[in-house]
């Protein structure tokens, strides 16, 4: 089907504004955007906030190493550690080689171990013939990246016979209306600036915390972990040669994940920490001073890199684990964090929800090329089935892994242990449990 047949079989069909209307444009709802480009449809994208107006270029122009006499670079504290699955997928929508001319750090190698025992596991890049393990990139720079190319659509498709790209920026959601017209089923969101917006599939990318999905009466199992997750950004005394940490405590597993200082110097002392601690813990940690919270840090993570020296503002947030029993209400999908949000551990959220993004991609033009709507049941019930299984299989593993971990009682701190080093020791699994980490 040609992009001007797609547009004639599902545009007129109905009075909407669009033919899918995208809810968050966050990472994973504007990546999911651009992703539809090629789709033949007419697509929304609708936020509270505008488009950022920073591009990732301007945002982390290159900067010589800090001294202790030099300003610390401003780094953003939410990081992402993207697998190999999605920096391809980032490359697809247009927008990677942009990330790659900003801040990014490839890290080759990265070591596990525990508080309190002799077990520990590392991995290395080029055990399994890879140029890294993953790469850890500011969120605000992909989101940045995601609008700069989002931007650059709506002024090529000026040209556009069929523009096939909406933005209804500036507006939050009130209210879901839900209807049928002319046999198909239409959605109609009230808006807090007092517009409508409507369309035949409605897509809530909009966060944990999914203002959609409660409109939509989606149903939920969740609970708190009584743990709450300090970021921040810090210096420490050496180089972190791109290596990633992480140490379960018996508080709380703490992770190092390396930052880059420009875009062509990946080595550096600066690291993005998330330290998830038990809430009487934290809360200690974000009373303390600078002075106080690195020193606690500095021990934790046994010195490693040569001890942290400074630290930026501390930010904090309780932990919850959420998944909805299902992803599909009528004509309204979740995807990413709105469908799915897991422990931090292991850093695979964001990643999750880009593989949400290129399944649903894909369902929906497979959809079309069979001249079927987007919000067919079909199409929506196969994302569903492809995504449901593969999350919740993740969301059990970090579960067991941080119960596990959590478990203090000899027995289960010998067998850790045991596990551990006998990972080390065998490298095929070692190797594969690598690979899978990286997406591949």
């Amino acid at each position: 089907m040609t992009e001007s047949e797609a547009h004639h079989f599902s545009a007129h069909e109905t009075p909407a504004d669009c033919d899918v209307l995208i809810v968050g444009a966050g990472l994973v709802g504007a990546t999911l955007a651009l992703r539809l480009r090629t789709s033949g449809l007419r697509v929304g994208l609708l936020d509270k906030s505008e488009l950022t107006g920073t591009t990732a270029a301007s945002v982390s122009e290159p900067r010589d190493a800090p001294d202790n006499t030099e300003q610390p670079p401003k780094f953003d504290p939410r990081v992402v550690a993207l697998t190999a699955q999605s920096q391809q997928l980032l490359e697809h929508v247009g927008v990677w080689q942009k990330l790659k001319q900003s801040r990014h750090c490839p890290y080759t190698q990265m070591r596990v171990w525990e508080q309190d025992g002799t077990g520990e596991v590392e991995f290395d890049a080029s055990e399994i013939h890879e140029p890294a393990l993953g790469t850890i990139i500011e969120n605000g720079l992909i989101v940045g990246a995601l609008h700069a190319r989002i931007a650059d659509c709506l002024i090529e498709q000026a040209r556009s016979v069929n523009p096939w790209l909406t933005l209804f920026m500036g507006r939050g959601v009130l209210k879901l209306e839900q209807r049928q017209e002319k046999g198909r089923p239409l959605s109609r969101l009230h808006c807090d600036d007092g517009s409508l917006v409507s369309a035949p599939l409605i897509i809530a990318a909009d966060g944990g915390n999914s203002r959609l999905r409660d409109l939509a009466g989606f149903e939920t199992r969740e609970w708190d972990y009584g743990q709450k997750a300090i970021v921040t950004t810090i210096r420490t005394r050496k180089p972190h040669d791109r290596t990633a940490l992480q140490r379960f405590l018996t508080t709380g597993p703490l992770a190092f994940l390396p930052l880059a200082e420009a875009a062509d110097t990946p080595q550096g002392h600066y690291c993005s920490i998330v330290w998830s601690a038990d809430d009487p813990c934290a809360d200690e940690l974000m009373a303390g001073d600078e002075c106080a919270f690195n020193a606690r840090l500095s021990r934790a993570m046994e010195g490693a890199f040569g001890g942290v020296e400074w630290s930026d503002t501390r930010y904090v947030f309780p932990l919850r684990q959420r998944h909805a029993k299902r992803y599909v209400e009528r004509n309204v999908v979740l995807v990413g964090d709105a469908a799915h949000t897991i422990h931090p551990l292991a850093g695979q959220g964001v990643n999750l929800g880009m593989l949400d993004v290129v399944a649903l991609a894909e369902e929906i033009e497979a959809g079309a090329a069979a001249r079927r709507f987007p919000e067919d049941p079909l199409i929506l019930s196969r994302y569903q089935r492809r995504r449901i299984g593969p999350n919740l299989a993740m969301m059990g593993m970090m579960e067991g892994f941080k119960r596990g971990f959590g478990e203090q009682s000899l027995a289960v701190r010998l067998l850790r242990n045991v596990g551990l080093s006998s990972v080390n020791r065998f490298g095929p699994l070692r190797k594969a449990l690598a690979r899978k980490a990286l997406g591949i």
